[in-house]
């Protein structure tokens, strides 16, 4: 049985803490190593249990080897008895995550134990998952391939007349079909003045020369995303275009250029703001400098101005600065980095150069 991620679990929870009851979908998986929508893991110091249904039960006693699987059949009185194998005074819940309904059921099922709904399983779980291991970083750097190529192909396709909604499609279809068990998220593929909308929706408008295009989209490969941004131009750009992409690439360089183990996220995320600002577009940079990629598009650390995190080698970071300038057009650059040491390794490939079209 491979222990590895409980052992490191228990480490960072208080000694009071005898059991950790994870429930969530996404950390099911992170500490499982299997996709379901359903089960528990009830995890102690000596052993860890993933107790499961009938659907998932046959796969999951062939591929997980990290928990012994249990067939669930009276789930609180599964675990009822496995505290008391145990020995369990004390078991934490995810409460980032467990409903205020769900939490009153599992008070009432397992009314003998003190559940721990404080978040403290919930932040020992984030700062685990913050951190990559060498096999999450290649299986991001796999989705990150796949989203790339998919990108390549579609500025082979982009022409006067295509509407932001069929874009979107192509460049979904293009991700899928390379190999992507799902996108990250729902496709953004704007153009003109949409794209001043940090998290537009694509529509039936018609992109027309001397647009911007702004594409934000990700892949998803064995459950990690990748995330990444790029905006180019369709025919000439303006003075004020090529002028306010110049702006937001010389941010993103210089963050990306800083970012590295030991410094803190706001101060990362002020390296990008203040050139940004200096250049007369601060109130046009609204939204936070980036955040972390895994098992979920958006995960810790954050990179805000008001964010006290310290970066820590091998988590994952998104760095997109972005200028928007309402009712005209915006620009965002977006490239993801793993954090070492003396800097930071970058994931994304793609070049930022200035793309007419």
């Amino acid at each position: 049985m491979k222990t590895g991620k409980f052992e490191k679990l228990f480490s960072l929870l208080p000694e009071s803490i005898d059991c950790a009851l994870i429930t969530s979908d996404v950390n099911r998986r992170y500490f499982s190593g299997m996709k379901s929508s359903a089960g528990v893991i009830a995890a102690f110091r000596e052993k860890a249990y993933l107790i499961i249904d009938f659907r998932y039960y046959e796969k999951a006693s062939k591929t997980v080897d990290a928990c012994d699987v249990v067939l669930q059949e009276k789930l609180f009185s599964q675990i009822n008895d496995l505290l008391k194998k145990h020995g369990a005074k004390k078991a934490a819940v995810e409460a980032n995550s467990m409903t205020l309904s769900e939490f009153e059921g599992y008070k009432s099922g397992l009314a003998g134990t003190e559940l721990d709904g404080s978040g403290t399983l919930s932040k020992a779980i984030e700062k685990m998952r913050g951190q990559k291991s060498p096999d999450e970083i290649e299986k991001i750097k796999k989705a990150q391939e796949i989203a790339e190529e998919a990108f390549e192909n579609l500025l082979n396709h982009i022409c006067e007349g295509k509407t932001e909604r069929e874009l979107a499609l192509l460049l979904d279809g293009f991700m899928l079909k390379n190999g992507a068990e799902a996108i990250s998220f729902d496709t953004i593929a704007l153009s003109g003045a949409n794209t001043s909308l940090p998290h537009g929706v694509p529509s039936d408008r018609k992109i027309r020369k001397g647009d911007f295009l702004l594409f934000d989209f990700g892949a998803v490969y064995d459950g990690y995303h990748s995330d990444m941004t790029r905006t180019v131009c369709l025919g000439n750009p303006s003075k004020e275009m090529q002028k306010v992409y110049d702006i937001v690439l010389k941010a993103q360089l210089e963050a990306l250029n800083a970012a590295k183990a030991g410094m803190k996220c706001s101060e990362l995320d002020k390296i990008a703001r203040d050139i940004i600002s200096n250049a007369g577009y601060g109130e046009n940079f609204g939204h936070s400098l980036g955040h972390g990629v895994g098992l979920e598009i958006h995960e810790f650390p954050t990179a805000s101005p008001k964010s006290e995190t310290v970066l820590e080698e091998n988590m994952v970071v998104t760095v997109e600065p972005g200028i928007y300038l309402p009712g005209k057009f915006g620009v965002r650059i977006e490239d993801f980095a793993v954090i070492t040491g003396d800097g930071c390794i970058n994931l994304t490939n793609t070049s930022k150069n200035f793309v007419c079209l």
